[in-house]
């Protein structure tokens, strides 16, 4: 791991992190909540917020998956997305869940300024983001998709959408070019 330039999970606890927090709303499969953690670890995402029957840690699938992550980042359970979207608008959060709908954002149009704070809703795997909640966000964010299936594993949009927001904000970051 050293020579792969890896953080031990002290130096990933005390890394600065993105300003980036994604919010689970109803996901059945507990292994993709356990992909979700490791891909926050991969971008180094400022926490998880779990909302409703999510699986939360410590759980066997989510373990399996996370392979550790759920160690490193932070995270905290609320019962409803309401609740989590609460305290995101209170932590000065712009708010936006990841779904298909008129009016929505395209990922790589979003353009964010290099200090705001993001949170991105990722919803149940068959129904999405709830309705009630995204009245409470700030927008939609859509990946465009070009086949004929419209829609992706919660894990893989997770992935998609985070990778866009990180690169954009690692670019954002004066003297760095990665």
């Amino acid at each position: 791991m050293a020579e792969l330039g890896r953080k031990s999970v002290d130096e990933f606890r005390r890394s600065d992190k993105i300003p980036i927090i994604v919010v689970l709303e109803n996901i059945r499969s507990a292994y993709n909540v356990g992909s979700v953690f490791r891909t926050a670890d991969a971008f180094l995402i400022e926490a998880i917020y779990i909302t409703g029957y999510s699986a939360k840690p410590p759980h066997k699938e989510i373990k399996k998956t996370a392979l550790g992550a759920e160690e490193t980042v932070s995270w905290k359970h609320f019962k409803t997305a309401a609740e989590a979207i609460s305290e995101l608008r209170n932590r000065q959060y712009k708010i936006f869940a990841v779904e298909q709908a008129k009016g929505s954002y395209e990922l790589q149009a979003m353009g964010f300024e290099p200090d705001e704070r993001i949170a991105v809703i990722f919803g149940n795997e068959v129904s999405g983001v709830e309705q009630s909640t995204i009245h409470l966000c700030d927008g939609c964010i859509e990946i465009p998709q070009l086949g004929m299936k419209h829609s992706l594993n919660i894990a893989t949009a997770a992935g998609v959408v985070l990778w866009e927001l990180v690169r954009e904000k690692i670019h954002q970051q004066p003297g760095k070019s990665h």
